[in-house]
């Protein structure tokens, strides 16, 4: 199907529709609509730019790291330093960066590909976004006042209890997770809500694009994953400040439960943060080898197999705890079997790149990138499935190797790439070409000559999280390799950001589909307007943008009051499995109560942190108080403004005239699409 097929369409929508739908959906600006808007539009861009500062102060703790270690015995920090350095570059790639990057995603494209106009929930959207910008602002403040959390990204119990980490250090930790999770689940919710029932007419589960099951998969995953952690952290905190004895031995707790507690929470996490990327990339791939997605039914199983084995493999971060033999055998044995889901998603990728005629764009060129360092992470993945290998190197650098492997591989690069294609219809602006592929090939080559080497050294026998080093063990060399491709890795970055930046300020107008998209995202303006469709499309295949069916429905669409919804601020509520509209659903606009509320829940949460617990009850009074006000019952406009008054009148008046009107350049619109 041509791009200008798909422009004409959704020109023809917006040319009938879209003056009359615009008048309920107004764009308002400055400082007031800046912190009261519940637009997902909005709140997904803000979620990657907030996501991405998080990704740059946790990349430049990183860049200290490798440069205390870039020879022997480096004095650059002190131990207490180093320690707070890695375990905030720790905490904050997986629980700030990671995750957050794929919820400004899905914020941004969820009701996009969808066809519907918001999410389910848009003051819960915007509050979730404020709760994770202030989480994030808890921990990296921490690290100026000396408090940053310094006991690991996984935080073991006794060495993180009061007896060993007497500080405020990682009540920063415990309490700024606990508060991160709060947004982390509703967000979660609100992903499900939206997908289930708000769905386009026509689209049926098994035309739901994959990015959007990637979604939902990872929200549920999310569901049942943070309750576990959630508890841990409540315990350890309970543990330091309150005494009471959750991981002491001595009282009868036991230390090895945190263990238990966090992995049933960090394996799930592992796809949690790589399954919006494998979206990613099955959005891209198909686009840009100009044929549909081979195998659309084993993909979307396979990304539900992971999530649900992935809840049975925890225990292989724990083969050395001491547990016994005979369990260890079972988890070995899952930690097999998730590769085969797995593994039926790289080889639909790669037949479709195959079977098709491949654009080597820049997106394109992540997206390949992620499938020869996924790859070699997974290899390495399955050898930690060895129980006498993994005992072997448990806490070497080569565990370092294989993470950076998985997540930074299996999801910085996909987003990235996720970046690059989606920067169009998010910014109105084309990117440059060459600046994008000097920012590939510089972070390619500086992500493998970072973590490649760390791999022998971690086979030397180097154990990680140590400041520093004597010479002579020969890991001296790898030391330097690493810490040099840190820096070529950084220059990659900055390459990247550079490009965006000239985009910005230089980059030529974007059309609506400037790749040739197969999904209704690209039917939109670039970047979409605040109702983002004037009419709901009818959806007739896995594929919207490449069938002429469901391009057509712009057009039929625009005679019809229900496909249209110009009376509100509304958007079409449809069944969970079929997709048939129910019904239309007045929409909340912008409101000050999620920044309230947000903003109660941070300084309740500074009060427990700071043992202000007078501020701590005060403020979480006054949050409940917001809440209630939030959940109050509203007079729908339906309901109060539709029926008596003048002014409800004299708006239905122009409601039927404008109908009147769309309706004529409907037809004229139809009879010159005829004779062309």
């Amino acid at each position: 199907m041509s791009i200008d097929n798909a422009t004409h369409a959704y020109g023809v929508a917006e040319e009938t529709a879209g003056g009359r739908v615009g008048r309920h959906w107004p764009e308002e600006h400055g400082l007031r609509a800046w912190v009261t808007t519940v637009d997902h539009k909005r709140i997904g861009r803000r979620y990657l730019v907030t996501a991405a500062v998080f990704f740059a102060l946790a990349g430049l703790d990183a860049t200290a790291l490798r440069t205390q270690l870039i020879t022997p015995n480096g004095e650059l920090l002190t131990p207490e330093a180093y320690n707070q350095l890695f375990t905030l570059h720790g905490t904050a790639m997986i629980f700030l960066f990671a995750t957050p990057m794929s919820f400004g995603f899905g914020n941004f494209l969820l009701p996009l590909m969808l066809g519907t106009r918001d999410m389910a929930f848009p003051r819960l959207n915007a509050f979730t976004y404020w709760v994770f910008t202030f989480a994030g602002v808890i921990l990296f403040a921490s690290l100026l006042f000396g408090r940053a959390p310094n006991g690991g990204w996984f935080a073991y119990v006794p060495l993180t209890g009061p007896k060993y980490q007497p500080g405020i250090n990682m009540d920063v930790y415990s309490l700024g997770l606990l508060f991160l999770g709060v947004s982390t689940t509703s967000g979660s919710i609100n992903f499900i809500a939206t997908a289930l029932k708000l769905r386009a007419p026509g689209m049926t589960l098994n035309r739901v694009p994959i990015f959007v099951w990637a979604l939902v998969v990872t929200a549920f995953l999310l569901i049942f994953a943070l309750p576990p952690l959630n508890t841990a952290n409540a315990m350890l905190f309970l543990d330091r400040r309150f005494g009471t004895r959750f991981f002491q031995p001595e009282a009868g707790g036991d230390v090895v439960l945190w263990q238990h507690l966090f992995w049933l929470f960090g394996h799930p996490d592992v796809y949690i943060i790589v399954l919006p990327a494998l979206g990613i990339v099955s959005a891209i791939i198909p686009v840009f080898s100009r044929r549909p997605i081979m195998a659309y039914p084993l993909l979307v199983l396979a990304m539900v197999a992971v999530g649900i084995i992935s809840f049975g493999v925890w225990v292989h971060h724990m083969f050395a705890v001491g547990l016994p033999q005979l369990s260890l055998t079972f988890f070995s044995a899952a930690s097999m079997i998730v590769t085969v889901p797995s593994g039926i998603q790289m080889f639909a990728w790669l037949g479709t790149m195959l079977t098709g005629r491949v654009v080597l764009g820049v997106p394109m060129l992540w997206a390949m990138g992620f499938l020869v360092v996924f790859v070699t992470g997974g290899v390495t993945g399955v050898m930690f499935g060895i129980v006498p290998f993994d005992q072997q190197v448990t806490d070497s650098y080569f565990v370092v190797a294989h993470f950076h492997y998985v997540l930074f591989g299996g999801a910085v690069f996909p987003l990235i790439g996720g970046v690059f294609y989606w920067w169009p219809k998010m910014t109105g602006r084309l990117t440059g070409v060459r600046g994008g592929r000097w920012s590939f090939w510089l972070v390619f080559a500086g992500f493998n000559l970072t973590f490649f080497p760390m791999h022998i050294s971690g086979l030397l026998g180097m154990p990680r999280r140590v400041y520093t080093y004597p010479g002579g063990l020969d890991w001296d060399l790898w030391n330097l390799l690493s810490s040099l491709g840190a820096y070529l890795l950084l220059a990659g970055l900055l390459v990247t950001l550079g490009t965006f930046a000239h985009s910005l300020w230089k980059g030529g107008q974007a059309p609506p589909d400037p790749w040739g998209g197969e999904t209704l995202e690209w039917a939109t303006a670039s970047p979409p307007h605040p109702y983002n469709f004037p009419v709901i499309p009818t959806v007739h295949s896995v594929h919207p943008l490449w069938d002429q069916g469901s391009l057509d429905s712009f057009a039929e669409g625009a005679r019809s009051r229900d496909r249209v919804l110009a009376e509100g601020h509304e958007l079409l509520v449809t069944s969970e499995l079929d997709a048939e509209p129910e019904v239309a659903l007045e929409m909340p606009e912008h409101t000050p109560v999620p920044f309230v509320t947000a903003v109660s829940l941070f300084l309740a949460v500074l009060g427990l942190l700071l043992g202000v617990y007078v501020l701590a009850v005060a403020a979480g009074v006054v949050a409940v108080l917001v809440i209630g006000r939030w959940l109050w019952p509203r007079w729908s406009r339906r309901e109060a403004g539709h029926a008596p008054g003048e002014k409800a009148r004299e708006t239905a008046e122009q409601d039927a005239a404008a109908e009147r009107e769309a309706e004529k350049k409907t037809e004229k619109a139809g009879e010159k699409g005829a004779g062309a």
